[in-house]
């Protein structure tokens, strides 16, 4: 059983994690690669970016390196195409407000540990409500390294004051699961990317969505 006086915290990554708006990433995606001439598919996003900041997301698109200045420009653009897409269906995952609640009623910390841009985190969680359900936000500004490097969720593991071996981390993303992993993390899969089948080897569980675990499951990662 889990201590509960010691220090516990689970991080989250936002997109197909605490929403599940990946298809409407790839519509924005497919949106932006076709104005642009960019060979894109639905392969291409979750193989290729799916998880990776706008910086390694765009070298990738590009076969090169963006400037500051552009990088700037072609994250506003795309990201703008997702939110004027998903805004009008913009809801929390199912069952997570319940269990956040659960969490914190019982002194867990919780995080926002993501990839995306800080406009694309505000528009979530002030969109959903949900913003004072967490402790902390960690956005790709706030760290050096993107996923699959460990550095955002090490990073939201100092903020919150948890030791990394007892944070438990929902991730959908490939990469985002490596990145979990290599910060010595417990992992839970959402299946909202990847099949289950597919997430099983590479996690500490999976499920589809927050309606699926409860107290018992939770305290059992750290155990």
């Amino acid at each position: 059983m889990t201590n509960e006086l010691i220090p516990t915290a689970a991080l989250f990554d936002m997109d197909g994690v605490i929403v599940d708006n990946m298809a409407y990433h790839e519509v924005a995606w497919q949106a932006f690669c076709d104005a642009h001439g960019i060979p894109f598919s639905r392969e291409t996003y979750y193989s290729q970016l799916n998880g990776k900041n706008a910086l390694d997301s765009f070298t990738f698109l590009l076969g090169r390196t963006p400037s500051p200045e552009e990088l700037k420009t072609l994250t506003d653009e795309k990201e703008e195409l997702y939110r004027k897409n998903y805004g009008p269906f913009l809801v929390p995952a199912d069952g997570l407000v319940g269990f956040l609640h659960m969490l914190r009623d019982r002194g867990v910390k919780t995080a926002v540990a993501t990839s995306a841009p800080i406009e694309n985190v505000l528009f979530t969680i002030d969109g959903t409500g949900i913003r004072s359900l967490f402790d902390v936000v960690v956005d790709a500004s706030m760290v050096t390294n993107g996923k699959p490097a460990p550095d955002i969720y090490l990073k939201a593991a100092e903020l919150v004051g948890v030791q990394h071996d007892r944070c438990v981390v929902f991730e959908d993303a490939l990469l985002g699961i490596q990145a979990g992993k290599a910060a010595g993390m417990k992992v839970v899969g959402i299946a909202t990317s990847h099949t289950p089948e597919e997430l099983a080897p590479l996690t500490d569980g999976v499920m589809h969505d927050f309606r699926e675990i409860d107290w018992e499951h939770f305290e059992g990662l750290l155990a």
